[in-house]
């Protein structure tokens, strides 16, 4: 079932690119061999923040690395995890025992990101996760063999939830995707919130890809809270926020808070029912230069959408993923010493500027409040965002001295 990878990638169960490969995560010497496992949804809910966009730009990313030229051989599979921990775990097993996959990239849903990060960690490979949300991977569940790169529920919290109590909307009622992701996206707004003196007022957890949000928007229209926050993602987002449309939820005087939104959900929603939406990202195609000119190079193969922060994410994981390798003379297909050596080296690449990766496994970098255009003011296809605020990084991100990951050391 394996294939080379074309210009524009498709949700086939495993691909890989043509460059020959050989040995494996259980290697025991050096080599110049590294093989890389796109691990996502590519036909589900989540398909379009990663999927096959993510695995387009993960072989961008082992181009632009540059040692192909210097003699590595780097080979590229992708398969789909159906948002199932299971059927993730299954796929990842065979990856490394089989396979010999060296790292996993993607892994958009909480609950997979959090069975694969126990699998690495297992297995001794590297984990890149930029798709999951879940703080609880830098948290209690972190592992020197996890770096989670682009955001977080801390992250968004700390975003948009505090920026709107801080606006006034200090009352607040949660729509939750029952699941990691959701329970976490919660407990960390509704504790930014509270620090920042607003009242929880309440809240109603919803089925994963739930098609029908009409009780659940009743009891938020019925709580009478400022802040209608969907504690959600992707299709659940976006089809929360077209019934509530239906409902009146914002004429009645209340305003929903999407805590975590893609560019691909207001392309889905349109400018005329998502303007004026606040939200927390790390990343935007149409930011500056550096990503402008990356986001075209992507465009150009895979021609569906600009990249999301997760696609984003992949390509600059496994680029400073790439220069550890090198920075080590080679692979030695050992995950906690390759997460080490990206952990002692500053991170820089053109889509998330300079950073740092702590020793809790979180990558450091700053986050930006935007809010989304009235159609009036977008001049261009998929210019859908004006920046509202810089969170610098010293403020985007848990505290370490308040991390509860067990390599933080307490003084």
């Amino acid at each position: 079932m394996k294939r080379s990878i074309a210009a524009s990638v498709t949700t086939a169960l495993v691909m890989t690119t043509s460059f020959a490969f050989c040995g494996g995560a259980s290697a025991q010497t050096m080599d110049k061999v590294a093989k890389v496992g796109a691990l996502g949804d590519q036909s589900g809910l989540y398909q379009d923040i990663g999927g096959p966009g993510s695995t387009v730009a993960a072989q961008m990313a082992i181009e632009d690395s540059g040692l192909l030229a210097k003699g590595w051989k780097i080979d590229l599979i992708s398969a789909d995890h159906q948002n199932k921990p299971d059927v993730a775990v299954n796929i990842g097993k065979q990856w490394i025992d089989v396979e010999k996959v060296d790292v996993f990239v993607d892994l958009a849903a909480s609950n997979v990101g959090l069975a694969i990060a126990n699998l690495s960690k297992e297995k001794n490979v590297v984990n890149l996760n930029s798709g999951s949300a879940s703080s609880d991977l830098t948290g209690a569940q972190c592992s020197p063999n996890t770096v989670h790169w682009v955001y977080d529920t801390y992250m968004l919290a700390n975003g948009t939830g505090k920026a709107l109590t801080k606006a006034g909307g200090d009352s607040w009622f949660f729509l939750t995707a029952d699941y990691a992701f959701g329970h976490a996206l919660e407990r960390d707004t509704g504790a930014v919130v509270t620090a920042t003196g607003g009242k929880v007022l309440g809240g109603v957890k919803h089925p994963l890809n739930n098609a029908d949000f009409s009780s659940f928007l009743l009891q938020a229209q019925s709580s009478k809270a400022k802040i209608v926050g969907l504690a959600n993602a992707g299709g659940d987002t976006t089809n929360a926020i077209k019934q509530a449309a239906e409902f009146g939820i914002v004429s009645g005087g209340q305003r929903l808070a999407g805590m975590l939104l893609f560019i691909t959900d207001i392309n889905a929603l349109g400018l005329n029912v998502a303007q004026g939406l606040n939200f927390t990202e790390t990343f935007y195609w149409d930011m500056n230069d550096q990503t402008r000119a990356f986001s075209k190079r992507f465009m150009e193969r895979f021609k569906k959408n600009p990249p999301t922060m997760v696609q984003a994410g992949v390509y600059s994981s496994l680029i400073h993923y790439f220069k550890a390798l090198e920075a080590l003379g080679g692979n030695p297909h050992d995950g906690r010493a390759v997460v080490a050596k990206m952990k002692e080296l500053p991170t820089d690449d053109p889509l998330f500027g300079k950073g740092s990766i702590r020793v809790d496994g979180r990558k450091i970098h700053p986050a930006y409040l935007f809010e989304v255009k009235k159609p009036s003011e977008s001049k261009y296809p998929w210019d859908y965002y004006k920046l509202v605020a810089t969170i610098p990084a010293d403020e985007a991100w848990l505290p370490l001295e308040k991390s509860v990951c067990p390599l933080v050391k307490k003084s």
